[in-house]
């Protein structure tokens, strides 16, 4: 029984045992297989889809900066898979937690900054005070840039956990009344669910979008420091 909306965020668990362990090792499973190994139309299309995307987010960077391909496209993978995993039945999306979105965020923001201030400690001290800057305003101005620099791992984390929890939340309501409401007004009951299955559709993409998004702004800062 949920006491709370927000109880759908709480790891569903079997006999003690959380059943987002289970449904995580179903991917590892069906993948050593022995045919999952073997290359085929998806797995060919899988790599290059990956291959475009890792193009697509080292392009405005210099090639100083093309170390980090393998890091940046294993997180952006990372995330798609536990968004889309947090869609099926039975299990939990950790990325709706604010804790586990910091956590990822920030490290990877604190390494890109502690980059910068080894490689070229003088532009990326730099970025705290445009050029052409009138006296008076240099204060103020170095004290807005640094706050929006600590505030980059903040945002990147509450947007991923606001559209997420959003999504889930909005689909948990719309499936509530669809079921509420199948003996007493069956028409609008129907038109509920072929909403859901609408927002089912968006919310698959969403996934997939915001951990896009979280890799491409990523991308972004180490940008300003390599």
């Amino acid at each position: 029984m949920m006491l709370s909306l927000f109880d759908q965020f709480a790891s569903p668990k079997i006999m003690g045992l959380p059943l987002i362990l289970i449904a995580t090792l179903f991917p590892i499973m069906i993948f050593f297989t022995s045919n999952r190994l073997i290359y085929n139309r998806l797995s060919t299309t899988q790599a290059w889809l990956t291959m475009t995307i890792t193009k697509q987010l080292l392009l405005p960077i210099n090639t100083n900066g093309h170390k980090w391909a393998t890091p940046l496209i294993s997180v952006m993978m990372l995330l798609i898979s536990i968004n889309l995993l947090g869609l099926l039945p039975y299990t939990f999306t950790p990325t709706t937690q604010l804790s586990m979105n910091m956590a990822l965020a920030t490290p990877l923001w604190l390494a890109t900054v502690l980059m910068g201030l080894k490689n070229q400690p003088s532009t990326s001290l730099g970025h705290l005070l445009p050029e052409g800057t009138p006296p008076p305003l240099i204060p103020a101005l170095i004290i807005i840039e640094t706050i929006s620099l600590f505030i980059r791992p903040i945002a990147l984390g509450v947007r991923l956990t606001a559209n997420l929890t959003a999504g889930h939340l909005l689909m948990h309501l719309i499936s509530t009344a669809a079921f509420n409401m199948a003996l007493t007004m069956p028409t609008v009951s129907l038109f509920t669910l072929v909403l859901l299955l609408l927002l089912t559709g968006l919310e698959i993409a969403v996934a997939m979008i915001q951990a896009y998004v979280f890799t491409l702004l990523l991308s972004l800062y180490l940008q300003e420091n390599v």
